[in-house]
């Protein structure tokens, strides 16, 4: 029996129409979850200004559709504002409650890591947020990233003290080649 297409997650760039289902879905992880240690949900306008941000600095902003509906997001931002991490981004990503363990995931991962390896950038760092978060770590190790530390309740929100896990992923040929 041949698979349906329409059933994988399709993945494009960011479009300014996309920025209302963004912001409900990470919406949902500020109210609700420990991904992310912010604890007030920006605005639609405040989304749009973040995505305008990473697009100045040359940097991919993915979603993915699935069923006809916006699935996920996905983005990679610098990792430190400092010159010397220049080669050095982090990536960020959410699916929408309800599209969990449908591969949005890991097609919107490997889609970021694929367009980060055609630009400049040899590391990837991913922060995250909360240690019992298996599917994040689970997700970001089968795409190859090494977990390189954990900060111990570094964030309280929700009442409770909130590990960061730490992984990283070398993008090209990593470091064995001069900047």
């Amino acid at each position: 029996m041949a698979s349906d297409v329409s059933s994988r997650p399709l993945v494009r760039d960011a479009a300014q129409g996309d920025f209302d289902a963004i912001a409900r879905i990470y919406s949902h992880y500020v109210e609700n979850a420990l991904a992310t240690f912010e604890e007030i949900a920006p605005s639609v306008d405040d989304m749009r200004a973040r995505h305008a941000a990473i697009a100045a600095a040359g940097l991919p902003y993915l979603v993915a559709e699935l069923d006809g509906r916006l699935a996920g997001y996905a983005y990679a931002s610098a990792y430190r504002p400092r010159s010397a991490y220049r080669h050095t981004i982090e990536d960020s990503v959410y699916v929408a409650d309800g599209f969990g363990r449908r591969g949005v995931g890991l097609a919107l991962l490997t889609a970021l890591i694929e367009r980060c390896e055609r630009g400049p950038w040899r590391q990837m760092i991913a922060v995250i947020g909360n240690s019992g978060n298996a599917g994040s770590i689970a997700l970001h190790a089968r795409l190859g990233f090494e977990h390189v530390g954990v900060l111990r309740d570094v964030g309280f929100k929700h009442r409770r003290w909130v590990d960061t896990v730490l992984m990283q992923r070398a993008l090209k040929d990593g470091s064995d080649v001069a900047a």
